[in-house]
């Protein structure tokens, strides 16, 4: 069965040449100029490896990144991008890249890097969870993200994806402060986006579900004028 590979890049002689290739190399290609349009396609299908440049008009490839991870925990990301410096490989690595790689790159190592990645990806898939549950514990408290369900000081309370999608991000980010426009990007991503208010709607509605105290937050935090951070312990 061909692979299929989705490349994000918005140089357009980068996006045609790449194109070019991996199809002369038999995968099956859909290329996008922008996050926008990637997020659309990536709703619609399932692909085997993306390929996703860093600096994206208006929003990052790292946010996107963490975009797609909400919602596919395996399928591989190598990102590229003009920039080498290391904390912006860490930053991609951070947010769940598989692989990174600068330009100007040989067109037959990113083969191979490509390749690999693919590969390993059935691997991957088994050593998320076999069992296919995606359950994260603290304190007393569990949240499936598999059925959208969390026990509570309510008891067990039905998440909606919204909601699913922000604690996701936040757990997978422990420790760092996100901001509120990072979050409208990363949760809502190309939707009409809501007012900031409603993402502080969301962390009260945290507060009161994992908080034995939610007026002293010990877990959901507030970081003022900037946005949110998450700490276990």
């Amino acid at each position: 069965m061909t692979a299929q590979i989705l490349i994000i890049e918005d140089e357009v002689s980068i996006r045609n040449s790449l194109s070019l290739n991996l199809e002369l190399d038999g995968y099956e290609v859909t290329a996008c100029a922008d996050a926008y349009q990637a997020m659309e396609q990536f709703q619609s299908r399932q692909f085997d490896l993306i390929l996703l440049d860093i600096m994206l008009p208006g929003m990052s490839g790292i946010d996107l990144c963490a975009h797609f991870r909400l919602t596919d925990r395996t399928v591989p990301v190598l990102m590229l991008t003009a920039r080498d410096a290391p904390e912006d490989r860490i930053a991609g690595l951070r947010t769940g890249a598989d692989d990174y790689l600068t330009k100007p790159f040989h067109l037959e190592e990113l083969l191979l890097r490509i390749a690999n990645l693919i590969k390993r990806q059935p691997k991957a898939k088994q050593m998320a969870d076999p069992s296919g549950n995606d359950v994260y514990s603290f304190d007393q408290y569990k949240i499936d993200f598999s059925a959208f369900e969390a026990q509570t000081n309510l008891g067990l309370v039905t998440l909606t994806k919204k909601e699913a999608a922000l604690l996701r991000l936040l757990i997978d980010r422990e420790h760092e402060a996100i901001s509120r426009q990072q979050i409208l990007h990363i949760v809502w991503g190309y939707e009409v986006a809501p007012s900031t208010r409603t993402i502080d709607n969301f962390i009260l509605n945290f507060r009161k579900y994992f908080e034995s105290n939610p007026r002293k937050p010990k877990r959901f935090h507030s970081v003022r004028g900037f946005g949110y951070k998450f700490t276990s312990r």
